[in-house]
């Protein structure tokens, strides 16, 4: 479970910012929303994490952070070009300043081979802490260069950090017994400056960044606009995989869209289309036909079903875009679902306006983002403030009591 991330200076969050999920123990917890770090760990993270604040206040900024550590993490090596896909905050102060991402996260510790078969075998194995952080130089404005890759691990979350690897502005790696540098010294004479050690060593066969590249693919991101015209990716993906279809068609029929069935069809090109039969209509109807609502629930709908199929981090910018107020708390309530929906406590991460849902939240899911004057972008946890528990959320947020809402006049 991700339950800490740090930004600093990367698009429009300049200063350095913190978010810690953390949950205490003594926190209850009845409706059974919250999910241990790790196995066995008495702190604890919200499975559903809502990021609340005014338009252009940098709450998908949060959102690309995620995505552009885990990616940099596990797709780094296949970059053909120079520099990498991220900004810095635009002022002259932060030209040459750092780019800084870190994120904290439950796991087994002194990942190997050995130690993932135990566990997927379903033998206990000793749990703990990572913390995986990227330093970018930027010169002149522009990201050129790894300053510093770091991962670390604290064995159940007690002592102090342990190095993992340690990678430096040159591009020297310090290993460790859990990642050893034995057979692979070579490959450090062509890494190259704007791509990770994980990616770089996962690609060359090295066993424990297979491992923790392969940890990365359950990081889904659904951050292209909803609207995009660009949908084969999602329907290559039902295609390949008809037992998500399946599920989805039986959520399309539960949440009353006039959906019986999608199936796919082949045309005269060989390609093969959605299309969708209806209640009452004597034809299938296209894709293009269906509505703006319908659209966006299927286009999330494979991510989200990957997440909670096997566990790990589901990211979904403007969760409520064209979904019905009563569609969206059902999605949440799949992930506070331990016993069918969610076995393997997936965590949600999305951005989202409509302030009816909050009524669906506690204040540990809740992070209110907001912008300055200067354009500077903070986030902070409702547990980092001042909120009872049986507060009216909606009520509080719409009347500015926890900032993150439009300054209109």
């Amino acid at each position: 479970m991700l339950y800490r991330l740090e930004v600093e200076n990367f698009y429009s969050i300049r200063n350095s910012q913190i978010l810690d999920i953390t949950i205490a123990p003594n926190v209850p917890d009845t409706e059974g929303k919250f999910a241990p770090i790790f196995e066995g760990s008495d702190l604890r993270v919200p499975k559903v994490i809502a990021i609340y604040g005014a338009n252009a206040s940098g709450k998908s900024n949060i959102l690309k952070a995620l995505e552009f550590v885990a990616t940099f993490a596990r797709d780094s090596v296949q970059r053909t070009t120079p520099g990498f896909y991220c900004e810095r905050f635009n002022d002259d102060d932060s030209r040459s300043h750092p780019i800084r991402i870190a994120v904290e996260f439950g796991g087994a510790m002194n990942l190997s081979p050995d130690t993932a078969a135990r566990a997927n075998a379903g033998e206990k194995v000793e749990m703990g802490v990572y913390r995986y952080e990227v330093v970018l130089e930027a010169i002149d404005g522009v990201a050129q260069r790894v300053a510093s890759e770091t991962l670390r691990q604290k064995p159940q979350a007690q002592g102090k950090w342990q190095r993992v690897f340690e990678r430096d502005s040159e591009g020297e790696v310090k290993d460790s017994r859990t990642f050893s540098m034995s057979g692979f010294q070579h490959l450090l004479k062509t890494l190259r400056p704007n791509v990770s050690v994980l990616s770089s060593f996962a690609f060359f066969q090295h066993p424990t960044a297979m491992l923790f590249v392969e940890a990365t693919r359950k990081c889904i991101f659904h951050l292209d606009s909803i609207h995009s015209t660009s949908d084969q990716a999602m329907i290559d993906y039902l295609i390949k995989h008809p037992d998500v279809l399946s599920k989805l068609n039986q959520e399309l029929r539960r949440i009353d869209v006039g959906v019986e069935d999608m199936s796919f069809q082949s045309f005269g090109n060989g390609s093969l289309q959605p299309m969708f039969k209806h209640s009452g209509l004597g034809v299938t109807m296209p894709w293009g036909l269906e509505s703006q609502g319908t659209r966006a629930f299927i286009k999330m709908y494979p991510a989200i079903a990957f997440g909670l199929q096997g566990g790990g981090v589901v990211v979904v910018d403007e969760l409520d875009a064209s979904i019905h107020p009563l569609v969206l708390p059902e999605m949440l309530r799949w992930f506070h679902d331990r016993e069918i929906k969610n076995p393997s406590n997936a965590q949600l991460w999305f951005s989202c306006h409509n302030p009816s849902l909050l009524d669906e939240l506690s204040k540990e899911e809740i992070v209110i983002c907001e912008k300055d004057r200067l354009g500077r972008t903070s986030f902070h946890s409702l547990m980092d403030v001042k909120v009872r528990r049986d507060e009216n959320h909606y009520r509080k947020y719409l009347g500015g009591a926890y900032g993150g809402v439009p300054m209109i006049g």
